[in-house]
């Protein structure tokens, strides 16, 4: 066990499920670890951490988070390598966005190192859970949300705050065709797109699923007012490359603050590209792939990693990029980031957190 002042209620399984998976057939999100850390929040405090098997949890009908909306999370993902070292990336960026996402949700703040040293206790308890494959990882979600018995429109005074882990394999499998939305919207100015709320992600379901059965895996979505400039796609940020430039939208109270994409962008303007954080016009990138212009699209998002985009639908039509095999920044990020978050490289900005 990792040593911490902080405590921790630990409770094991007697019974691990390890042996039944089929490590060759995660897919993603379907099979669950062990264990699970549950932190009640009550009376104006957080109280102790505990680790317990993973299995249901009790509440009433009648708590807030089912009425009201009241629920964030996280995504993060720890990693194996071949000297069977475990590393969780960029853990603290992760911390602070929940806190972000609980201020703007009415809902307390958790200090960041109950959130570091529960995620690191949990993981190394179910290290065996870390998937040895190439492409694997152990993903870890962390969420809070209201459980007041009360139907009353209010912030709840107390709240869970919960993390499990599952093994997976890979989010998309090959290159990603994506829709440009022009009718539906995901988010608004004043509202909460820029927090990871559980409700941004409920409202996107309908249109994503008419995207889906046109053929696309995800929507990239544009701003609410005018359609006209891109914002972000379901699962991840998007990237662009012309020449020596990376461009991306801005963030603002519409967009999420990916840890992937600022830990791309930070790598971008090591390496010496022009990096410009901008409104991004729909018009500008299609013409752009017209002319042949545009080298390189991609997602980026701790579920998705690195996620080549070659194919973009807008108004009927669909524009498609060269094959990414040939793409000289996507794939020279992707292999740095895989052997970063696995300790295969020196950590000079320490990104990562060891765990085992």
């Amino acid at each position: 066990m990792i040593a911490t002042d902080l405590p921790i209620d630990v409770q094991k399984t007697t019974s691990s499920r390890i042996q039944q998976v089929d490590w060759g057939d995660l897919g993603f999100g379907r099979v669950f670890s062990d264990h699970m850390c549950v932190v009640r929040y009550a009376d104006g405090k957080w109280q102790t951490p505990e680790i317990r098997p993973y299995g249901p949890l009790h509440f009433s009908p009648a708590i807030s988070a089912l009425h009201y909306g009241q629920a964030i999370f996280e995504g993060l993902k720890a990693y194996r390598n071949e000297r069977d070292e475990i590393y969780v990336f960029r853990p603290d960026r992760n911390a602070k966005r929940l806190n972000h996402s609980a201020a703007r949700m009415c809902m307390p703040e958790l200090p960041e190192e109950v959130f570091i040293e529960s995620l690191k206790t949990l993981v190394d308890i179910d290290k065996e859970w870390v998937p040895k494959k190439d492409g694997n990882a152990l993903y870890i979600r962390p969420h809070m949300f209201a459980t007041d018995e009360y139907v009353g429109v209010k912030p709840s005074d107390t709240y869970l705050f919960v993390i499990f882990s599952c093994p997976v394999d890979r989010y998309y499998s090959g290159e990603v065709k994506v829709k440009i939305e022009s009718n539906y919207s995901r988010a608004v100015q004043g509202g909460t797109g820029h927090a990871k709320a559980a409700g941004n992600y409920g409202a996107a379901l309908m249109p994503a699923k008419l995207g889906q059965q046109e053929g696309y895996n995800q929507l990239l979505w544009t701003d609410s007012l005018t359609h006209e400039y891109i914002e972000e796609s379901g699962t991840m940020n998007v990237i662009f490359r012309k020449g020596n430039t990376i461009f991306t939208p801005m963030l603002g109270e519409t967009i999420l603050s990916g840890v992937t994409r600022d830990s791309v962008l930070t790598l971008a303007r090591e390496w010496g590209y022009q990096v410009e954080e901008r409104k991004v016009r729909v018009d500008e990138v299609v013409g752009l792939i017209k002319e042949g212009k545009l080298d390189e699209a991609f997602g980026a998002g701790t579920a998705a990693t690195i996620a080549p985009i070659r194919t973009f639908h807008y108004k009927g039509e669909d524009y498609a990029l060269s094959p990414s095999s040939d793409w000289e920044f996507t794939n020279k990020v992707t292999n740095y980031l895989d052997q970063l978050r696995r300790g295969m490289i020196e950590d000079t900005r320490q990104w990562n957190l060891r765990v085992s």
